[in-house]
């Protein structure tokens, strides 16, 4: 027998608006003291009625764009009736046989462990808006709970995927391709871990066979296992992975599942616990918002008339096709919209300071060695940089045409590689202009052809035995001799400079 896993989600984003979904509260109330963003509306006093938020409709029309969806000429909001102690009406406002979208779909280049990509691509099946319930916070022991409203009525666009992903990477890949886009598209900060991006697996096994028993068997779906309380991608990874050994078990045993059901992911544990069987929409007993009206969208002026934003496949695309990135270096400038962003004026503006310099440049600055500059400086040494003082782009006031202004200095060979990076940590603090710092710290580049022999000469006479190690032919006595001598000079020394003129010595010596 052989399986396969068949994964759809069921994601909420939570929309960066200024105010909740259905009233006039405060849409930041995680950053204020508990129940403190709240009014009778989000509350569910009796007799209060909602008003749509139209920045949060806008948002979700938006992100329906974005995925490739066809945006509903009419739509509506319903009535989804459950009891639970953080949802104050004992009804949800959500979207159900109407919603705002339908349809699209979101590529993916998935990269195997070998290196291999292949290209995945996951259909949408709709998108919809809703409110969000409040927040429970458990004591230690599980003997009480206490409720924290300020989350209650916090716009939420629902995304549902068609079952069309087949393994936990792919699953893994998806969600964090679609946080990308919600960050490029500006609708949400999209953090998983602070409960901006909540996702449901939904998934089932089904046997793979040669030919299909019947027709339409391939597109057979077995009853599915939603799996809750995933808060991290490496949770939805994990418990996925624990589904598909726990319900191949099932299977072997022929005892596969016969009805939904809803499991939680315990992360401590590392396995998924049973929760419940799965409701069906009728459970939910729903019915039209009877104080709100239906929806024309197309009649709605400037819903459909924002243009779209870049997305990050195709500003990776253009990377590649404008300026000569590698496939996997524009896929990690563009993983971050800041990153891509700074990555663009630094290519922009160190043309100018190229052409500027009164020094050329050991050789031609061509885009291929411009490239490549850019991509080394930016890929491995700023972000160790910022990794070190664990701050981000926006956690440093140094500007792309100061850190082009770097690249200028180290191509026509005014910096050392060393000399560089010393000034690129002080840019990084500082913000300060690298021309300027390399003056007061006196970081230029060491050309002092007498001073720099007279260097060499006098590390090579304090250094008899790695002298000899070299002259035994152990060729790593001569790194040490080099690295001796950048140290001398406070690698103000071009190291190949060191290396040619150490050799030159060591050879008449």
């Amino acid at each position: 027998m052989r399986l396969e896993p068949v994964i759809g989600l069921e994601i909420h984003v939570q929309l960066k608006t200024a105010s909740k979904m259905f009233c006039g509260c405060s849409n930041r109330g995680e950053f204020e003291p508990p129940n403190t963003t709240v009014c009778p509306v989000c509350l569910g006093h009796p007799g209060t009625l909602p008003v749509i938020n139209g920045q949060a409709l806008a948002f979700g029309v938006l992100i329906g764009r974005a995925l490739g969806c066809r945006i509903a000429d009419r739509s509506k909001f319903d009535r989804k009736n459950y009891f639970y102690p953080d949802l104050p009406k004992g009804y949800q406002i959500s979207q159900f046989d109407l919603p705002i979208a339908l349809g699209g779909k979101v590529n993916l280049e998935i990269t195997g462990k070998g290196g291999e990509t292949r290209q995945v691509t996951t259909r949408i099946n709709r998108l919809h808006l809703e409110e969000d319930a409040a927040k429970l916070h458990h004591a230690a022991d599980r003997s009480s709970s206490l409720v924290d409203f300020n989350r209650s009525g916090t716009p939420l666009a629902e995304i549902v995927t068609e079952p069309d992903l087949r393994s936990p990477a792919e699953a893994k890949a998806f969600l964090q391709e679609l946080r990308l886009i919600m960050r490029y598209l500006g609708v949400s900060d999209a953090d998983m871990e602070k409960g901006h991006l909540r996702c449901d697996a939904n998934i089932s096994l089904r046997e793979i066979v040669d030919e299909p028993r019947e027709e339409g068997w391939a597109q057979q779906l077995n009853p599915k296992t939603e799996i809750k309380n995933l808060n991290t991608f490496r949770a939805v990874e994990r418990a996925l992975e624990y589904e598909i050994k726990r319900q191949t078990g099932l299977w072997l045993d022929s005892k596969m599942p016969t009805v939904q059901s809803t499991r939680g992911w315990d992360e401590t544990r590392g396995l998924t616990v049973e929760q419940r069987t799965k409701e069906e929409a009728f459970d939910y007993r729903y019915f039209p918002e009877p104080d709100l009206p239906p929806l024309n969208l197309h009649d709605i002026e400037g819903l459909l008339d924002r243009p779209l934003p870049e997305l990050p496949d195709e500003r990776r695309r253009r990377f590649m096709r404008e300026y000569g990135f590698t496939p996997a270096d524009a896929r990690t400038l563009c993983d971050a919209k800041e990153m891509s962003e700074f990555a663009e004026r630094v290519m922009s503006e160190l043309d100018e300071w190229i052409s500027s310099s009164k020094a050329d440049g050991p050789e031609p600055l061509t885009p291929e060695r411009r490239v490549r500059l850019v991509s080394g400086w930016l890929l491995t040494k700023l972000r160790g940089v910022l990794s070190e003082r664990k701050i981000g782009l926006d956690g440093t006031e140094m500007t792309p045409e100061n850190f082009a202004e770097l690249l200028s200095l180290i191509h026509t060979g005014q910096v050392t590689g060393p000399s560089a990076l010393t000034l690129l940590e002080e840019m990084v603090d500082t913000g300060a202009d690298p021309s300027i710092i390399m003056k007061e710290k006196n970081l230029g580049r060491l050309d002092d052809d007498d001073g720099l022999r007279a260097i060499i000469a006098n590390v090579i006479a304090a250094n008899d035995k790695a002298v000899n190690d070299w002259r035994q032919g152990k060729e790593n006595a001569l790194q040490f001799l080099i690295g001796q001598t950048m140290k001398a000079t406070k690698g103000k020394a071009d190291p190949e400079d060191v290396r040619i003129r150490l050799t030159e010595a060591l050879d008449n010596g």
